[in-house]
């Protein structure tokens, strides 16, 4: 029988069974759609939850005070090691792995404008710390060099500082008091859904230059000095630089690890990872769970679709038919039913991505009026995901319609003349 009849012949019999071929279709288009919301709704989780933890900083290296537990230099261990302002120039002009270092001084006041009043946190820092921070702007400017030069005294607001001070105002070119001293606002802050922070969240601060920081406190130590390396793979080796150069400067083993406390961030994104790996395979496990469901589906019905046409079987290999025109007859039927579940599945899961749209996640922790878009799942089914899905659905249904076909193709056709 030529490939064509045989395609036509696979055709005909999916239209002369309409009502059972469109429930067939409908069963696997919905397993492919749930496969792919179920994907989609995992890599939404894991952006989100990337986006949330890399918000504190992209490879920031956190460093603060520390007691030697090692003698070195003739010096005794059990020192106390205080990190000072100098300490971070000296990293700024020494090691070249640095893309960029800041020292952060970390001082909790009182911050007003008329009869609105609240505690937050001031944060003195350098130009170079909105590169180490990532801190994104919605409105006017980040602290500049000038600035920091002659302690001017202006201040950038985070999110929460704004909403709560100013209401709905823009509080750019506005003034507040800071522990009684008046600030000119130059700049507020994206929202940021933190996962990982310090202290408190960048939105409840405010960040001074780090020099003016000396109107409430002495800045020659600082609470602490953050920096970024220039790639992420030559982080490690960044912080034995640093360390060596702080060993030097304070007197202390570079071997001594206790004697500076150093917190690489990116030592966390292995539990970042685990916990997106281990939802995406138990959402995997579970789409794929549902397209065997449809398989299931599509099997039963290739095998009524044989018992009802077995007298035809029975005609045509008396006829002549080889076993394997039959066989080809019955798995074509299959494929074409598929691809049209396949293709249908595609399209809805698409669809429905597409209306949900988004839902909240980190956001929902800091209050939604708050968080508007950020800090939520993004549904948006991928490539990959929709060749996996209909890649699945196509070797399980084949499957399926294997077993049927083969049984037809088997049929003995005197017995399936007589059949009933």
């Amino acid at each position: 029988m030529k490939f064509s009849t045989l395609l036509l012949n696979s055709l005909s019999a999916i239209a002369a069974n309409r009502r059972r071929s469109v429930i067939t279709v409908m069963s696997l288009s919905w397993a492919v759609a749930s496969f792919l919301i179920l994907m989609s709704y995992g890599s939404g989780f894991d952006t989100a939850l990337r986006k949330a933890f890399f918000a504190i900083g992209q490879n920031i290296v956190f460093m603060a005070n520390g007691q030697t537990s090692e003698q070195a230099g003739g010096m005794r261990s059990g020192r106390w090691i205080r990190l000072t302002k100098s300490d971070a120039e000296e990293i700024r002009d020494n090691i070249p792995l640095v893309a960029a270092v800041s020292p952060e001084m970390m001082i909790d006041a009182t911050v007003s404008r008329g009869s609105r009043q609240k505690e937050y946190m001031l944060r003195g820092v350098w130009p170079e710390y909105s590169r180490v921070r990532n801190m994104n702007l919605v409105a006017g400017r980040w602290i500049n060099a000038e600035d920091n030069r002659f302690g001017r005294r202006v201040a950038v607001v985070g999110a929460t500082v704004a909403r709560e001070i100013f209401g709905t105002r823009s509080p750019i070119g506005e003034e507040l008091s800071i522990n009684g001293v008046r600030f000119a606002i130059i700049g507020q802050l994206e929202t940021k859904v933190q996962l990982a922070n310090y202290n408190r969240p960048d939105n409840e601060c405010v960040f001074l230059p780090y020099e003016t920081a000396s109107l409430f406190k002495a800045v020659r130590y600082p609470s602490a000095v953050v920096w970024t390396s220039i790639t992420p793979s030559v982080q490690d080796k960044a912080i034995k630089q640093v360390r060596e150069l702080l060993a030097g400067i304070h007197r202390f083993s570079p071997t001594d690890e206790k004697a500076v406390f150093v917190m690489a961030f990116s030592q966390f994104v292995s539990i970042i990872d685990g916990m997106s790996i281990a939802l995406n395979l138990l959402l995997a496990f579970i789409g794929i769970v549902t397209l065997g469901i449809g398989a299931v589906g599509l099997a039963n019905i290739m095998f009524n679709s044989v018992l009802e046409r077995t007298r035809e079987i029975g005609v045509l290999k008396a006829l002549g038919a080889r076993r394997r025109t039959i066989l080809a007859q019955f798995m074509w039927e299959a494929i074409f039913i598929v691809l049209m579940g396949g293709v249908v599945g595609v399209l809805l899961g698409i669809a429905v991505a597409e209306a949900v749209g988004s839902l909240p996640f980190m956001g929902a922790l800091l209050g939604e009026e708050l968080s508007g878009q950020y800090g939520r799942i993004h549904f948006a089914v991928s490539p990959m995901s929709m060749a996996v899905s209909v890649g699945v659905l196509f070797v399980v249904g084949l499957i399926a319609g294997m077993l049927p076909a083969l049984r037809a193709s088997r049929l003995d056709p005197i017995t399936s003349l007589r059949y009933e």
